[in-house]
C-alpha cells in the first residue's frame, strides 16, 4: 500500500524546485545589476547613445520581470523527457557560437532560420525572410538606436567599409 504522506512531501518538494529555478535567476539578475552599476560612466561630452551600463540594467530589468511572471503564472507540468526541439535548441546554439565566429549577423541569421524549421516552419519564404530580416533589424536597432558597434565580420566588414 503506498504511503500517503510520502506522495504529498513529493509534490510539496515539486512545487517547491520550480519556484526555485526562477529565484535563483533573480538573484543572479541581482547580483549582476550591482555589478553593472560598478561600471565606469563616460562623461556628458564624450557621450554618444547610452552609458556602459543601461543596456545590461535595461535586460537585467527585463529578465527579472519575466521570472517574476514564471513565478506567479507558470503552471505547467515537468515533461518525463526533454523535447526533441530542446536538443535541437542546444545543438544550433553551439552552431551560432561557432558561425559567429565568422560573423555575428550570418551566425544569427542561419540560427533563427534553421530554429524556425526545427520548430515546424515549412514555408521556404518565410524561413528566408526570418534568417535575413530578423538579422538585420537587430543590426539596424542596435547600430542606429542604441549606437552599438559590432564586432567586424563577414557581412559588418560590408557596412563598416
Amino acid at each position: 500500500m503506498p504511503n500517503p504522506v510520502a506522495k504529498t512531501d513529493e509534490k510539496k518538494f515539486r512545487v517547491s524546485s520550480r519556484k526555485l529555478v526562477p529565484l535563483l535567476i533573480i538573484a543572479g539578475c541581482l547580483i549582476a545589476y550591482y555589478f553593472s552599476t560598478q561600471f565606469e560612466r563616460v562623461p556628458p561630452i564624450l557621450k554618444r547613445g547610452m552609458q556602459p551600463a543601461d543596456f545590461p540594467q535595461l535586460i537585467l530589468g527585463l529578465l527579472i520581470s519575466l521570472s517574476i511572471v514564471l513565478l506567479l503564472f507558470d503552471n505547467a507540468k515537468t515533461p518525463k523527457k526533454l523535447p526533441r526541439q530542446v536538443v535541437i535548441l542546444i545543438m544550433l546554439l553551439g552552431g551560432f557560437v561557432l558561425l559567429a565566429e565568422l560573423d555575428l549577423f550570418l551566425g544569427l541569421g542561419i540560427f533563427s532560420a534553421t530554429l524556425s524549421f526545427a520548430w515546424g516552419e515549412r514555408r521556404i519564404k518565410m524561413l528566408a525572410l526570418i534568417g535575413i530580416l530578423m538579422p538585420f533589424a537587430v543590426f539596424f536597432l542596435f547600430d542606429t538606436v542604441f549606437e552599438v558597434r559590432f564586432p567586424r565580420g563577414l557581412l559588418t566588414n560590408i557596412w563598416y567599409g
